[in-house]
C-alpha cells in the first residue's frame, strides 16, 4: 500500500525562491515548467532540510507577470516558487515508522496546506486568506494568495497541551482532562460557568470515590489562557513573516480544538480577523461524520492527489531509509517476523 502523508513534525518552513531560465523565443510547454521546479529544487534543498514541496505561486514572462505561461512564447521565463521543507531527520523517522508497518510513503502535504485545499472557497484562495489547523500536538497556519499558498509555518502548541493543562490544574487523568475539555470545555466564560458544576475524577483514586465537583469557570479559566497564547503567537509570527496584509481579512479554523465552543470568537478577537470554522466542502458525498474541521487534513491530501495538475507537481523523492529498495525491505520484514 503507498500513502500520501500529512505532517507537522520537523519544525516545518517555508521561504520563496527566484528562478529564472532561458526560453530563446520558443513555446513554453510543461517541460519548461518542470525545468523551472528542478532548478527551484537544487537551490531550496539542504543536508539538513527535506523538502516538502515546491509550489509555482507566480510566472513571469520577459519580465512580464502571467498566471500560466504554458502555450506562451518568450526569450525568459521567471517563477517564485514557495518551497517548504522540514527537518530531514525527522522526515526519516516518520518514513521508518510508517515502513515497520509495512506501506510505502509516496509522498508529504503540510498540514495546514492539506486543510485550506479542502475548505477555502475559490474567492477565499485567489483574494487572501489565512488557513489555521489546530492540531493536537501543534498548530500550523498556511496563508493563501492568487490561488496557491505562499507561506506556511508552525507553533508546537495544539489540543493536547490544553488537555495537560487541565490534568495538572485539576488534578485529574489525562484521560478524564480530555473528556472534560470535550464535553464541558469553551474558549470564552459565560455568565452561567460560575453556577455549572462538573465532576472531576482524581488522580489515584479508586473509580468508586466521589467525583469532585468544580465550577464550569474553573476550566474554562484553564482552557481560555492557552488558546489565547496560541492565538498569539499566530499572530506574531504571521506579522513577522510579512504575509500579515497578503493574507487579507479572513481566517479559516481546521482541526479538533477549532471544535471548542467559541474558539472562533477568540480567534477573531485576538487576530482581528473574519472567523469561520473549516469543513471538507469541495469532496462531493462526504459523509456527514467526516464533514468537520477534524477531517479536513484528510480530505486536502485527497484533493491534492487528484487535482494538482502533473506539470506543476512533480513528485518529489521520498527519502530513503538505509537505502532500501522493495528487496531490502522484505528482507527487513523476513527478519523482523520470523
Amino acid at each position: 500500500e503507498r500513502l500520501i502523508v500529512n505532517v507537522s513534525c520537523g519544525n516545518p518552513a517555508s521561504r520563496t525562491v527566484a528562478i529564472e531560465v532561458s526560453i530563446d523565443g520558443y513555446e513554453i510547454g510543461d517541460d519548461d515548467v518542470t525545468r523551472v521546479l528542478r532548478q527551484g529544487y537544487q537551490h531550496a534543498g539542504s543536508s539538513d532540510r527535506e523538502l516538502l514541496h515546491m509550489i509555482p505561486v507566480g510566472f513571469a514572462l520577459d519580465g512580464a507577470r502571467v498566471t500560466d505561461p504554458r502555450g506562451m512564447y518568450g526569450d525568459r521565463l521567471g517563477a517564485n516558487l514557495h518551497a517548504i521543507t522540514a527537518s530531514a531527520a525527522a522526515v526519516r523517522n516518520l518514513v521508518t515508522c510508517i515502513e515497520r508497518c509495512h506501506l510505502e510513503v509516496e509522498g508529504f502535504v503540510v498540514s495546514s496546506y492539506a486543510s485550506g485545499l479542502s475548505t477555502l472557497v475559490p474567492d477565499e484562495m485567489e483574494l487572501g486568506a489565512t488557513v489555521v489547523d489546530m492540531g493536537g500536538g501543534a498548530t500550523s497556519f498556511a496563508v493563501f494568495s492568487g490561488g496557491e499558498a505562499v507561506h506556511t509555518d508552525l507553533i508546537p502548541i495544539g489540543g493536547h497541551h490544553v488537555t495537560n493543562d487541565i490534568a495538572r490544574g485539576l488534578s485529574t487523568p489525562v484521560a478524564a482532562a480530555e473528556r472534560l475539555k470535550t464535553l464541558y470545555g469553551s474558549a470564552s466564560p459565560s455568565p452561567s460557568d460560575a453556577r455549572e458544576f462538573v465532576d472531576v475524577p482524581q488522580i489515584g483514586e479508586t473509580e468508586h470515590a466521589q467525583a469532585h465537583h468544580v465550577p464550569k469557570s474553573v476550566l474554562v479559566g484553564i482552557i481560555q489562557p492557552r488558546l489565547e497564547e496560541t492565538f498569539e503567537l499566530v499572530r506574531a509570527r504571521l506579522e513577522a513573516s510579512g504575509f500579515d496584509r497578503i493574507a487579507g481579512r479572513r481566517l479559516v479554523l481546521t482541526g479538533g480544538a477549532s471544535q471548542l465552543p467559541s474558539a472562533a470568537d477568540l480567534a477573531a478577537l485576538v487576530l482581528d480577523k473574519q472567523v469561520r470554522l473549516g469543513r471538507p466542502t469541495r469532496i462531493a458525498g462526504i459523509a456527514e461524520a467526516t464533514g468537520g474541521p477534524t477531517f479536513a487534513t484528510c480530505a486536502g491530501l485527497l484533493i491534492h492527489l487528484v487535482h494538482k495538475p502533473p506539470a506543476l507537481a512533480e513528485r518529489l523523492p521520498v527519502p530513503a531509509r538505509n537505502g532500501l529498495g522493495p528487496l531490502g525491505r522484505m528482507g527487513t520484514w523476513l527478519r523482523e517476523h520470523f
